[in-house]
């Protein structure tokens, strides 16, 4: 029977009509569930409602003291276990529902909507006033750190100069210029192949583009404070000797001329330090819910109910989703108005130390010298003869090649390498050129001048000129 219309109210129905707002509703146990349990089992392990956890630091204050190195202090969660009676664990699993949140922190007057997409707090890094002074490892905001001086004795000027000779490429003929272009056709859909098998030559120009290339391999380090949850893992701190400097540590080495990036604790900067962002207690108010255990139910926008217009009159309808109450328990904190905290995992300490990281970079550069209308960038992608080619911790520039142009490149380019990484230290350079046969073709088809490039060891082709490169192409075959 359809309930007639009444006065629209705030507060969702009751037994009695539409005033206060009733309790949780009760069930066979006689235990209060909200909402519905739909048979929820009850867990062990957990506080009663209504009452703090047993074993938690006092709200609102620090833990005295630091934790012997050996393990956790007493009342703290236990080591290698769960967070703790009555922390919700930090992935989700099964938790004992509350009604009644134990957080006993700020909290808004007013339930918050509730939101499926938020997104949970990252991990925070202690403030740099409360970490220990290190000798030796003043810049920790993670700057390079400069290199200690190159020994110039290293310096490869005793090294025999290499002679660079320029070899005598191998000239394409016109069948091989042909069928290369017919390849490049047969790539291109909308290319016809009537005008490559039937253009005469012209003229063929042989010539040669060259590649310098100049490579240097570094090292960068950089040092920075980290931390992780403390859970009794041997503790190397100051009581061990001096932190060694960040360029005295030693690091495995990748193969020359890979990139590479590793990260070493520094050794005998280990302290542990209770936790800055719970303030030792392992849990943080419940970003959610803002600790108050509960929720605005975002299908009744808190009201309880629905109106709905049926048969000429408006009903009220209690909200399915919230039961009539209005709000819903928190599904992060499953009402106890706190989560673990996640910069400590609920461990109530952090492991706190001076992270080495060391980079290995591969800085690149190149110059090409070609003379002809071909695009540069096109060498850098086919094969050729290399002719020239030397690795030593510091190479010295070309002189005699005979193409002064590679010369001057690599004297401009080395020197650039030399200065511009002032804060990396030069491990290895190399450098070489490459030899690359360059063709220019010009080529007639029924009273049409055009030309093309062939280029590479592979015979590639560069044909911006191409005569048959419209779709109407295809069907002359």
């Amino acid at each position: 029977m359809a309930v007639p219309y009444a006065k629209l109210t705030d507060t969702p129905p009751s037994s009695t009509g539409y005033g206060q707002a009733p309790p949780y509703p009760t069930y066979a146990t006689g235990q209060p569930n909200y909402p519905h349990p739909q048979g929820q089992p009850q867990y062990p392990g957990y506080p009663p409602q209504g009452g703090a956890p047993q074993g938690y630091p006092p709200q609102g204050g620090v833990p005295q003291g630091y934790p012997p190195q050996g393990g956790a202090p007493l009342g703290y969660p236990p080591q290698g276990g769960a967070a703790g009676q009555g922390y919700p664990p930090t992935d989700g699993g099964n938790v004992q529902a509350v009604d009644n949140p134990t957080w006993e922190g700020e909290v808004p007057d007013d339930d918050v909507e509730d939101n499926p997409n938020v997104q949970a707090p990252q991990p925070t890094a202690p403030p740099a006033e409360k970490m220990d002074q290190v000798s030796g490892y003043d810049n920790m905001q993670g700057a390079p750190l400069p290199p200690p001086s190159y020994n110039e004795a290293m310096m490869q000027s005793s090294y025999p100069e290499q002679s660079e000779v320029t070899p005598n490429m191998p000239t394409i003929t016109e069948d091989q210029a042909r069928d290369a272009l017919l390849q490049h056709v047969s790539e291109n859909c909308c290319y016809g192949a009537k005008a490559a098998r039937e253009l005469s030559f012209s003229n063929i120009m042989p010539s040669n583009a060259f590649h310098y290339i100049l490579d240097t391999f570094t090292e960068k380090r950089s040092t920075k404070w980290a931390q992780e949850p403390y859970h009794g893992q041997p503790i190397d701190g100051p009581y061990n000797g001096p932190a060694p400097g960040p360029w005295q540590i030693e690091a495995r080495q990748p193969p020359p001329f890979t990139a590479q990036v590793t990260h070493v604790e520094v050794p005998h900067t280990a302290s542990v330090k209770p936790c800055h962002d719970c303030l030792g207690l392992g849990r943080k108010r419940c970003y959610h819910c803002y600790g108050r255990g509960r929720t605005r139910c975002t299908h009744c926008h808190g009201r309880g109910h629905h109106t709905h217009y049926h048969e000429g009159r408006h009903e009220r309808r209690q909200c399915h989703f919230c039961h009539g109450w209005g709000r819903k328990r928190c599904f992060l904190c499953h009402g106890h108005g706190h989560v673990v905290c996640r910069t400590c995992n609920g461990r109530c300490q952090l492991k706190c130390f001076i992270r080495l990281t060391i980079e290995w970079i591969v800085h690149h550069d190149d110059h090409i010298v070609e003379r002809t209308a071909l695009p540069d960038t096109l060498i850098r992608g086919v094969s050729g003869e290399t002719v020239f080619n030397q690795q030593h911790p510091r190479v010295m520039p070309i002189t005699h090649f005979p193409d002064n142009n590679i010369n001057q490149a690599s004297h401009t380019l080395i020197q650039r390498h030399n200065t511009a990484y002032a804060m990396e230290r030069i491990l290895m350079q190399r450098h070489s050129v490459r030899v690359i046969p360059v063709t220019n073709l010009h080529c007639n088809w029924k009273s049409e001048s055009f030309s093309y490039f062939v280029y590479g060891f592979e015979h590639r082709v560069h044909a911006p000129d191409y005569p048959q490169q419209c779709c109407c192409g295809c069907s002359i075959l």
